[in-house]
């Protein structure tokens, strides 16, 4: 019976969504309900010029500890269509808002899923490991994701080669996707992805980008997300938020979360 209900659930993700509606192109406009692109704001935006992310039909957000309090019904309602939600950090760090964030994302009917921030001074299979055992296994979840980004950090300042690193990342990504039956999501950064070729992995993309169209700094790459700004402003949420596009229509996304949902 608790399989037949996180089916259920899994499905009303998935037709919650189609009843989205597409947004005028140029811009965005008044909401028109639960579920619509949403109306959304920057405290800092930027001039894009003719390639701007707000044609894009999907819009989502990705959160941490950072966010406080969120008001997961407001932000719903105001049109977002996911959350990546940052569960774990390294071999023993996870974020405290974490579960919560995944349970009343979850019931506000919000797609969710949780990413890795990844930490270079641990093995790829320790740090899998420490996501599987805080990140649950559910039936209607968004893949799971692995963050891999040049990082400033006191405890670790070592910086492996390029070989290293995608080879640490697939150990990583191998036993993660094999858990939860979704091969995990890239997110990266563009010095990042220049500084260790990381276009020749076998992977599904999600790109920062706040000065450019990916296809820019980026160039030939294939993207499912875009995060296009980090200075964002979400209804529910206090202070600034990043927000992401999707790649496709309202209809690719209904299509990607039928693949690509945690089953």
């Amino acid at each position: 019976m608790r399989v037949l209900s996180k089916l259920l659930i899994g499905l009303m993700l998935v037709l919650a969504v189609a009843c989205s509606r597409t947004p005028e192109r140029g811009g965005y406009r008044p909401a028109p309900g639960p579920g619509a692109n949403p109306q959304l704001g920057d405290s800092a935006p930027h001039d894009w010029g003719g390639r701007h992310p707000y044609g894009h039909a999907v819009h989502g957000i990705d959160v941490s500890r950072w966010q406080g309090d969120i008001d997961w019904n407001r932000v719903r309602n105001a049109g977002i269509s996911f959350a990546f939600i940052k569960a774990t950090e390294g071999g023993d760090h996870y974020d405290p808002n974490f579960h919560r964030y995944w349970r009343e994302a979850a019931d506000a009917r919000i797609p969710r899923g949780a990413y890795h921030y990844y930490y270079f001074c641990r093995s790829g299979a320790e740090q899998a490991a420490w996501f599987i055992r805080q990140v649950p296994r559910e039936i209607g979840s968004l893949p799971p994701v692995i963050d891999l980004e040049w990082t400033n950090s006191r405890t670790c300042p070592y910086r492996p080669s390029p070989q290293e690193i995608k080879q640490q990342a697939s150990i990583f990504m191998e036993i993660v996707g094999r858990h939860y039956g979704q091969r995990p999501i890239i997110y990266t950064t563009v010095d990042f992805y220049r500084d260790n070729r990381l276009g020749d992995m076998r992977a599904e993309f999600w790109l920062r980008s706040v000065a450019n169209h990916p296809s820019v700094p980026y160039p030939g790459q294939r993207w499912a997300f875009w995060q296009y700004t980090g200075t964002g402003i979400v209804p529910g949420i206090r202070g600034n938020t990043d927000l992401n596009a999707f790649a496709g229509s309202r209809a690719d996304w209904v299509r990607w979360l039928q693949t690509r949902l945690t089953r």
